[in-house]
């Protein structure tokens, strides 16, 4: 009877124990923390800036050489780069794999023996002894000495998801693995828009080169023209000198230009993952149209369009997955253990009914000396989601950035681009006066040297307005977030 009230107050004191356990581990667990996900953009760009919205991105506005899409097309498929970022997605598909069978029960198939000796002196020693002795067992169930442990069957172990916290794992684990996706994608953008920058200064350069081999025919005429007056007594030897030296510098910047043209086709073929080769061309960069106007879409659309914007968004919704994961570590954790085997200290009643054996146990678990570890873990993820937020927050404003800066760039240098084209004209014409009016004495060689040298500025710098036209306009591409599939 005493042993009986005994056992009572130990099982009462162990309840109590174990709700106060509990009870603590649950009023210690922190507040959740709320971030928001929008910080609030402008509902436009700027008042003269078309807002109309275009949810698909068409390459022929951005795109529209031909041999520029076969050139994009092959990067995607062996740039290196973004073959290293699919791999990051296949990394990121495991993980996420990986927290999906967290809640998931393991099973193991177990095949074990092992051998005991108890000491005379311990409770299984003697506990063996006398039950060899007794009359209820035969001789097939005595203990032997050196007792053997075969053990042929399941083990399965289980932590019951009651609070989400495994939940939470596996939405952090898979808004990472979705922002890998769009990182890919973002990649991808931007790889066509820096093959198509260098495709377009390619472009550019050839037309410099050819600007430059018209303007050395024009200076070597004229210095055959001045040469040949000298001869006869009407010019001076300074007036073949200076022509001279301005047809050597002429003739020095087109090197220039050829070394800039092989440098600029290595640096699309690396894009493209392939070795040296010539990089073909399709249209002239001067037969090409500048679009007239270019459909950007209102910053909300951002959201949905720009990659890079949805990847730091995936990432923040993973690190407030894993903030809330790591509150919930404070809560008790229900976990359950079972097996079912054969299970035999003699071999040769192991395959046998009489040795099968089952088992299972389960039991709540709450930290209560490893809660430092736990506050650290929440601080660590709450600064965690606090960064993310701050690195989405300024995606969202490097995007809304971005998009005028082009919207303006392409504006403005459309003007430019006109203007050149103009100066360009008159300075064409002034060359072919100052040859006319040098040729009949009414003008000096510095004359004809500084039209010659004005127009020839004037056409390259036309050919660099144009081609930051479409530098401007792929931009705008990436910053509105692409579209290549």
């Amino acid at each position: 009877m005493t042993d009986s009230l005994f056992m009572k107050k130990i099982y009462t004191y162990s309840c109590s124990i174990i709700f106060t356990a509990l009870l603590i581990g649950s009023c210690s667990i922190p507040q959740k923390t709320v971030i928001k996900y929008n910080d609030g953009l402008p509902t436009h760009f700027e008042d003269s800036i078309n807002t109309v919205a275009t949810e698909v991105i068409s390459k022929k506005i951005f795109f529209p050489d031909n041999t520029l899409r076969e050139l994009v097309d092959t990067a995607l498929k062996n740039n290196p780069d973004l073959l290293i970022a699919l791999q990051k997605i296949n990394m990121a598909k495991s993980g996420m794999l990986i927290a999906k069978g967290l809640s998931s029960p393991s099973l193991d198939a177990v095949v074990s023996a092992g051998l005991d000796k108890f000491g005379d002196y311990t409770m299984n020693g003697i506990g063996n002894y006398d039950m060899n002795l007794s009359s209820n067992i035969n001789k097939n169930q005595r203990i032997p000495l050196n007792m053997p442990d075969l053990f042929i069957g399941f083990r399965t172990s289980w932590e019951a998801d009651i609070w989400g916290k495994l939940s939470e794992r596996k939405k952090a684990a898979y808004s990472r693995y979705l922002a890998t996706i769009e990182a890919q994608q973002w990649m991808a953008t931007q790889l066509a828009t820096e093959i198509a920058v260098r495709y377009y200064e390619l472009l550019a350069l050839d037309n410099e080169q050819e600007i430059l081999h018209n303007n050395i025919r024009l200076q070597e005429n004229a210095v055959e023209i001045v040469t040949a007056q000298k001869a006869g007594g009407r010019a001076t030897e300074l007036a073949v000198q200076q022509f001279s030296a301005q047809l050597l510098s002429t003739k020095s910047i087109l090197y220039s230009i050829k070394q800039q043209i092989v440098t600029t086709e290595n640096e699309i073929n690396a894009l493209t993952g392939k070795f040296s080769q010539k990089i073909n061309r399709g249209k002239k960069i001067t037969d090409l149209a500048i679009p007239n106007s270019v459909n950007t879409g209102i910053p909300s659309q951002l959201l949905v369009n720009r990659p890079d914007i949805k990847e730091a968004e995936l990432l923040l919704v993973a690190c407030g997955a894993e903030l809330e994961a790591s509150r919930k570590a404070f809560l008790p954790s229900l976990n359950m253990t079972a097996y079912t085997a054969l299970n035999s200290f003699n071999p040769s009643f192991l395959i046998s009914p009489q040795s099968i054996a089952y088992g299972i146990l389960s039991g709540l678990v709450t930290p209560i000396f490893s809660k430092n570890l736990l506050k650290s873990n929440y601080a660590f993820a709450n600064a965690a989601q606090e960064e993310a937020f701050q690195q989405y927050r300024k995606t969202v404003l490097n995007a809304y950035r971005e998009v005028v800066t082009e919207l303006k760039g392409i504006e403005y240098f459309k003007e430019v681009f006109a203007l050149k084209q103009k100066e360009t004209a008159i300075l064409q014409s002034a060359v072919t006066t100052s040859k006319e009016l040098y040729l009949t004495g009414y003008a000096s060689y510095l004359e004809v040297i500084t039209a010659q040298r004005g127009v020839l500025e004037a056409e390259l710098e036309s050919i660099n307005s144009k081609k930051k036209i479409y530098v401007y306009l792929l931009n705008l591409y990436r910053s509105l977030g692409g579209g290549w599939k």
